[in-house]
């Protein structure tokens, strides 16, 4: 079965050479080396790397480093800024990028952001235009079950109330995979924003061992159906 993790961050120490706009409750750096060495220990053979906002803003440069080294491993997102009126020659750039799959816009109520925002407009058209998937931060805000749209089911076990291996997370999944149909449900970790609350292997084994699931079902969740949105599939060395 091929795994692939929708959503992790890793990044490089907070230095002058790529200084953090943020520093987050996260390790002190978890690169592009670490994350692999950590997928390695548990089987995942590829990850959709999301250029850390918190850390790098509209700065997807180490995501490209990354990239470069392990490519058969990582393909890559780059959040882009609706307020730059050449954000549609930025995602054009973008679509020529070695590994990039897609691009990010955040959508939550703190950006103050709001859906008919030109800017939104600009660069869905831009995406439409160069064939590529937009990730939409929507946080409370919530969502559609539009003909094309697919829902990340990433960092589930950040938020049960009960320790590992956080059985209380499967009735509230249970419910959005029978709204949405596991061929439009990608899992994730969404390490290293989880650091706080779970490790790595804490945010991949519950779904590995999990009864709640077949083998035709895991198989989706953990890797078809992220494969087919991205359509792009780890290649191991």
């Amino acid at each position: 079965m091929m795994i692939l993790d929708s959503q992790v961050h890793a990044y490089e120490s907070n230095t002058p050479k790529r200084p953090w706009h943020s520093v987050p409750n996260w390790p002190d750096h978890v690169t592009g080396d670490e994350m692999v060495a950590a997928m390695d220990r548990l089987g995942v053979d590829g990850a959709i790397f999301i250029s850390a906002f918190s850390m790098y803003r509209y700065d997807a440069s180490y995501a490209v480093e990354v990239q470069k080294a392990h490519p058969g491993r990582f393909a890559i997102v780059k959040p882009v800024d609706p307020d730059n009126p050449a954000v549609g020659d930025v995602i054009a750039d973008w679509k020529q990028t070695p590994g990039a799959v897609g691009i990010r816009v955040i959508m939550t109520k703190e950006a103050d952001r709001e859906p008919n925002d030109p800017g939104f407009d600009r660069i869905l058209r831009a995406a439409l235009r160069h064939d590529l998937p937009v990730n939409i931060l929507l946080g409370q805000r919530g969502c559609g079950h539009g003909k094309n749209a697919v829902i990340k089911v990433s960092g589930a076990c950040t938020l049960s109330r009960e320790p590992y291996p956080f059985p209380d997370i499967w009735d509230p999944l249970a419910r959005v995979f029978d709204a949405w149909g596991l061929e439009r449900c990608l899992w994730g970790t969404d390490w290293t924003r989880a650091y706080a609350v779970v490790n790595y292997e804490q945010a991949v084994e519950p779904f590995l061992k999990t009864a709640r699931l077949s083998e035709s079902e895991r198989a989706m969740l953990m890797g078809g159906a992220c494969a087919k949105a991205y359509r792009w599939s780890p290649k191991k060395s």
